[in-house]
């Protein structure tokens, strides 16, 4: 990113102008030192990245990976595919379902009971990035996928919070996703809009209402 001139010279100026907080040598020699030890390590961390791009580069060209996510709302166009596309979802031979994956991101909440008491929570034992991953994921596909909106407007409408009903959009998607891996099958809003219809979803209703709102 290039830095605009009068941003450079301010900082020059600044940096010209500039006092030394301290001239105790016992401070300044050893953070000189780290200074030149980062400087060294620079060049091999940025090797190492240029050796991530490259796997990502990869992985993003293996239809046998992303075909499943590449054409969901929240990923098309999208240079950043692998931020979305959960690596679970597409390893359909670890996880026998999709409550599976569900349960494994922590997605699926956790029904517990003592006597006649019954409470739900959340999952605390999961890989806690593959579930924000899943989450942001999830709600970032409501103004982009029209079932996914009316879904989440569905839920608001039942009492949950955003975060809840994003979660429970999160959890639909899951089964969505991992019958789309199954199959070695992109997603397609159209045919899944058609299998709602099919199935006389409620979920259409609200579509239709959606639509004639704007």
């Amino acid at each position: 990113m290039r830095v605009p001139k009068r941003a450079s010279r301010k900082r020059l100026r600044a940096i010209k102008n500039a006092r030394a907080w301290t001239d105790d040598l016992a401070v300044i020699e050893p953070n000189r030192l780290l200074v030149l030890v980062l400087a060294e390590q620079l060049p091999v961390t940025l090797r190492a990245i240029e050796r991530f791009d490259a796997e990502i580069s990869s992985r993003r060209r293996d239809p046998a990976r992303l075909c499943v996510v590449s054409n969901t709302p929240r990923c098309r166009g999208n240079p950043l595919l692998p931020d979305c596309s959960p690596p679970s979802v597409n390893n359909t031979s670890a996880m026998p379902s999709g409550a599976d994956i569900q349960k494994y991101a922590g997605i699926a909440p956790v029904t517990e009971s003592s006597g006649k008491k019954h409470w739900v929570h959340w999952r605390l034992q999961c890989p806690k990035f593959l579930r924000q991953t899943f989450v942001e994921w999830a709600g970032a596909t409501i103004p982009r996928s029209f079932w996914a909106a009316a879904y989440y407007r569905q839920q608001r409408a039942k009492g949950s919070s955003h975060h809840a009903a994003v979660r429970a959009l999160a959890f639909k998607w899951i089964r969505i996703l991992y019958r789309c891996g199954q199959t070695r099958t992109p997603y397609d809003e159209a045919t899944y809009l058609s299998a709602l219809r099919r199935r006389g979803s409620p979920l259409l209703a609200s579509i239709a209402d959606a639509a004639k709102s704007t």
